[in-house]
């Protein structure tokens, strides 16, 4: 069949069809479902003869903006809160997986860049750090305690101010991705280089050691997060750049839609990373060898969590 036949024979169907999504709650059901079902069904053919043909584009649109319809109002059982990070959020990861490798990558990068500056530049630390932020450190070393910034405060309001910002950061490095995929690119490389930065520091002075127990009690969690919050700006960025077959607009939305989910997917991470920051880190007098544990065994949980369980999900091993 031609495409000019196929348009022909069915135009008023999906004129028809556009109606029922506007008046989509004021239906049964079974409409919905008799007239969902003939638009995959003519979506099928059109990708099957026109595959890059506007038809194309438009059937997809128009299937995807009823798909909506009939689910949007879909009662949710409560489980759907337990699902929600053990099925899904694996699933969305394994999809994103090419936008968490750039993620990391950029950030990885980005560390490098930070502590390489930071070696051949005295001043870049203080550039990227603050001056006031550089002295009051200088300060603590001379006093014996390196990490004192850590108990500058006391635990509740710490835990409380440093989850929300925590939080508010990876919000807005995902939606940096309205810039398209540079706009969070590039928050990506600020949080690097001031992370590479800050390491070579003490490094610098002896104390990589210390340092490194006690930044990545908590950053291991709080950095990782950054980066997949990177990887939901990423998906956002990628759906407005390279839309595919749908239109820019339902890409976008797509990937806003998947992002969000990434993002909000970070929040019980973060939150941990914050109590591990505001009620342990400042305790350095703490055996070396739980410290290191606490790193390991948050290294463990990312890797099983986002990285092993998407793969073990994807490939049937698991119940989906």
């Amino acid at each position: 069949m031609k495409e000019v036949t196929f348009i022909r024979r069915n135009i008023d169907k999906w004129k028809e069809a556009e109606k029922v999504v506007e008046q989509a709650t004021n239906l049964s059901p079974d409409r919905l479902a008799d007239v969902y079902t003939d638009l995959t069904a003519d979506l099928a053919f059109a990708q099957t003869h026109f595959p890059t043909s506007r038809i194309s584009i438009y059937l997809n649109n128009l299937a995807s903006a009823l798909h909506n319809k009939i689910y949007q109002n879909k009662r949710e059982k409560w489980t759907r809160i337990i699902t929600f990070w053990t099925q899904e959020i694996p699933q969305i990861m394994y999809d994103a997986r090419r936008e968490l490798l750039v993620s990391l990558i950029i950030f990885t990068v980005s560390v490098l860049i930070g502590a390489v500056s930071a070696t051949g530049d005295p001043d870049f630390v203080r550039l990227i750090l603050g001056n006031g932020y550089v002295d009051m450190t200088l300060d603590n070393i001379a006093n014996g305690e390196p990490m004192a910034v850590y108990n500058g405060s006391s635990e509740v309001p710490m835990f409380l101010g440093i989850t929300l910002n925590n939080i508010m950061v990876s919000f807005y490095c995902f939606a940096m991705g309205i810039l398209t995929s540079f706009g969070t690119g590039y928050m990506l490389f600020n949080n690097g280089v001031m992370i590479g930065a800050f390491q070579m520091f003490f490094f610098q002075h002896d104390l990589l050691w210390e340092s490194m127990l006690a930044i990545w009690l908590h950053g291991t969690l709080e950095i990782w997060s950054i980066i997949v919050a990177g990887a939901a700006g990423l998906a956002l960025g990628n759906g407005w750049l390279f839309p595919g077959t749908y239109s820019r607009l339902e890409s976008f939305k797509r990937g806003a839609k998947r992002g969000v989910k990434i993002v909000v997917g970070t929040i019980p991470i973060f939150i941990m990373a914050g109590f591990i920051e505001s009620f342990i880190t400042r305790h350095t007098e703490l055996p070396n060898i739980l410290r290191l544990s606490l790193i390991l065994i948050s290294l463990a949980f990312i890797i099983f969590y986002y990285i092993y369980l998407p793969n073990k999900k994807r490939h049937g091993i698991t119940k989906a």
